[in-house]
C-alpha cells in the first residue's frame, strides 16, 4: 500500500473550492493535458453526493487509454469527500478531499491510499514509472490551482 499526501493553502472560500474541487468536470482542468483525462458520464444530481458513480477515460502511461470507473463513497459538503475506485488501473484507490478554513483562504488536502497490482510487478512499475508519474499529477494539480485562483482577494 502506497500513501501520497499532498497539503495546499488557496485564496478562496469554502464554497469556491468545494465548487471546483467537486465538479468532475473540472478535473480535466487540473489533470496534465497527456493524460488525456475526459468525464464520460456521472450518475444522479449534478452536485457531488455519496453514491455518486463517475466515468472517465484516461491515457496514465504511454498514451494507452484507460476507462476509470470511481464511486463518491462518502461526502460532507463543504468539508470532504471520498472517491474510491471502482475500475481501473490500481488494485485499490481511496482519495479522499479535505477542506478546512483557515486564515487567508483555504487549506486543501489529498490524502491518496492506493495499491498496485500483479504483486512484485507491480511494486517495480509502481518503483520506476506510478510514483513518478502520480507525483508530476499532483504537482501539475497544484500548480494549477494556484494559477486559476492566483487573483483572488482573500475571502
Amino acid at each position: 500500500m502506497y500513501h501520497l499526501y499532498r497539503k495546499q493553502l488557496l485564496p478562496i472560500s469554502m464554497d469556491q473550492g468545494w465548487n471546483f474541487f467537486s465538479d468532475p468536470y473540472n478535473l480535466s482542468t487540473i489533470t496534465p493535458p497527456d493524460m488525456g483525462f475526459e468525464v464520460k458520464s456521472f450518475s444522479g444530481k449534478k452536485e457531488l453526493h455519496r453514491g455518486q458513480i463517475i466515468t472517465y477515460n484516461i491515457r496514465p502511461l504511454f498514451g494507452i487509454a484507460v476507462k476509470w470507473v470511481t464511486e463518491i463513497t462518502h461526502a460532507d459538503q463543504p468539508d470532504f469527500f471520498v472517491d474510491e475506485q471502482v475500475l481501473g488501473p490500481f488494485s485499490f484507490w481511496h482519495h479522499k478531499h479535505y477542506l478546512k478554513p483557515v486564515e487567508g483562504g483555504v487549506e486543501m488536502i489529498d490524502s491518496l491510499h492506493y495499491k498496485m497490482p500483479f504483486g512484485f510487478v507491480g511494486k517495480l512499475v509502481h518503483l520506476l514509472i506510478v510514483k513518478k508519474r502520480l507525483e508530476k499529477i499532483f504537482d501539475f494539480r497544484a500548480k494549477k490551482a494556484e494559477e486559476l485562483f492566483k487573483g483572488n482577494k482573500k475571502p
